[in-house]
């Protein structure tokens, strides 16, 4: 395990079995991550994103799941411990933010109960502490009036003070790792900019070891330090943000970054989607999984449908999963893709 390391994955597969077949959900992730330091986890839906942190979490355990390798939390490993130990680190240490408030909070209890619950789990005190406890939370987290809101419940609350009050019971321990999974979407632009500067002033209170999961690229721009690209279950581009924003080198990233709106200039073009649909994690294509889509794949020799390639260091720190060489992936990149990223 990596010294430095607070979260530490290794080849971490999540494999379901289902009627049709394998469901290779993730297979083979590696990365780590430093207190203090954010993730940001980016790709398509389908891509294995919130199946990993799900995983990371231990939720997937007594269903239809097959989960392997080596999940590391502050020197214990999270796959071969025992369900009830990881359900008490669950809060105390790690933490997640749901994507959805509303159908991961329950409706017939207050949102107060609700953090007084998750507070009681882990620490011996008295209803009426929690409760004081329960509201410092949600007046710190920005929600007005916390006494009186404390007794509301979800349905009472804005769309952006629910994402608020789901990231304070996800705090309320103060736990060492938080996994916030979309923590922006359906949110209009303003309370999305006032909820990823809350994450990023709790993140420095707390010193967490922060993971974002995100299809948004702007999101992960905002907070993290490094980024991992996740394709059909794999990493396939991993390195700092300024890595993934200036220096890319896979062709899937490359789609992402010309499918992302800039405000920054005036658009003289239309945004460039990535052609094609994400592949079956049942039936996952052979070779690259990217090939079907990628429009460089014929410069292979054929390796792009016939070899998995191997996730291979680009530069200190920054690893790319391709068949295209060095320095292939960078004529293609000043010559051709990014001067029109740049017309955006």
């Amino acid at each position: 395990m990596s010294e430095s390391a607070f979260l530490d994955v290794k080849d971490l597969k999540i494999h379901f079995s289902t009627d049709d077949g394998v469901v290779k959900s993730v297979d083979g992730l590696s990365f780590s991550l430093e207190r203090g330091k954010t993730l940001g986890i980016v790709g398509e839906s389908g891509s294995g994103k919130s199946v990993t942190s799900l995983g990371i979490l231990g939720l997937h355990r007594g269903k239809n799941a097959n989960v392997s390798g080596e999940i590391w939390l502050d020197g214990e490993d999270l796959v071969t411990a025992s369900q009830e130990h990881v359900r008490r680190l669950r809060g105390r240490k790690m933490a997640m933010i749901f994507q959805d408030p509303l159908s991961s909070m329950h409706p017939f209890y207050t949102v107060g109960d609700q953090i007084i619950e998750a507070y009681r789990i882990h620490h011996k005190v008295s209803k009426s502490v929690a409760r004081k406890h329960a509201i410092d939370m949600l007046g710190r987290v920005g929600i007005p009036e916390p006494k009186r809101r404390v007794d509301s419940y979800p349905h009472e609350f804005s769309g952006g003070m629910r994402q608020r009050a789901m990231i304070a019971m996800a705090l309320s321990c103060d736990p060492e790792l938080l996994i916030a999974d979309e923590p922006t979407t359906a949110l209009d632009v303003t309370v999305q900019a006032q909820i990823l500067d809350l994450m990023r002033d709790l993140q420095r209170e707390f010193n967490s070891a922060l993971i974002i999961i995100t299809h948004d690229l702007g999101v992960v721009a905002e907070l993290s330090n490094d980024i991992l690209v996740m394709y059909a279950g794999k990493c396939i581009e991993y390195g700092s943000a300024d890595d993934i924003f200036y220096r890319p080198e896979h062709p899937y990233t490359w789609g992402l970054l010309g499918s992302m709106p800039r405000l920054d200039r005036e658009p003289t073009e239309r945004l460039l989607p990535v052609k094609g649909t994400p592949p079956s994690l049942i039936n996952v294509p052979s070779g690259c999984a990217f090939h079907p889509r990628c429009p460089y794949s014929d410069q292979t020799d054929g390796q792009s449908k016939a070899e998995v390639p191997a996730l291979a260091p680009a530069d200190p720190g920054h690893l790319v999963r391709c068949h295209l060489s060095r320095t292939q992936r960078r004529t293609l990149w000043e010559n051709e893709v990014k001067p029109v990223l740049e017309t955006q």
